[in-house]
C-alpha cells in the first residue's frame, strides 16, 4: 500500500494532548503505522553520563499514530485527506480538498 504521508511532510494533530500542532514528519515507523513529528508529543528521556556526554534529562518527540494527524493541503493550508491518482503514467499523491498535487 502507498505511504500516505511520508518524511518532510507538514501536517497536523487531530487528537491528543497537542491537538492543532504543525510540525514536519521527521520518520515514518511503517510496520507500526506510526509517524515522529518535530516539536509534537514531546517527552522526557533520562540519559545516563558516559565518558563522552554528560548525563540528564532529554527531550525527545515520540510517535504519534498515523491516523491522528492529517496532511496540510499546499494550496489551501488547512488539513486534508491524501488520494491517488495517476498522472503522465505514474502514481502522485493528491490533496481531497483542493485536487492539488502533493508530489510529482
Amino acid at each position: 500500500m502507498a505511504a500516505r504521508i511520508r518524511k518532510g511532510d507538514t501536517v497536523v494533530v487531530l487528537a491528543g494532548k497537542d491537538k492543532g500542532k504543525r510540525g514536519q514528519v521527521s520518520e515514518v515507523l511503517t510496520k507500526l503505522d506510526k509517524v515522529i513529528v518535530e516539536g509534537v508529543n514531546s517527552v522526557i528521556t533520562h540519559k545516563k553520563q558516559d565518558k563522552n556526554s554528560a548525563g540528564g534529562r532529554v527531550p525527545k518527540s515520540a510517535p504519534v499514530h498515523v491516523s491522528n494527524v492529517a496532511l496540510i493541503d499546499p494550496k489551501n493550508d488547512v488539513a486534508t485527506r491524501v488520494g491517488f491518482t495517476i498522472k503522465d503514467g505514474k502514481k502522485v499523491r493528491i490533496a481531497k480538498n483542493s485536487g492539488e498535487v502533493i508530489d510529482g
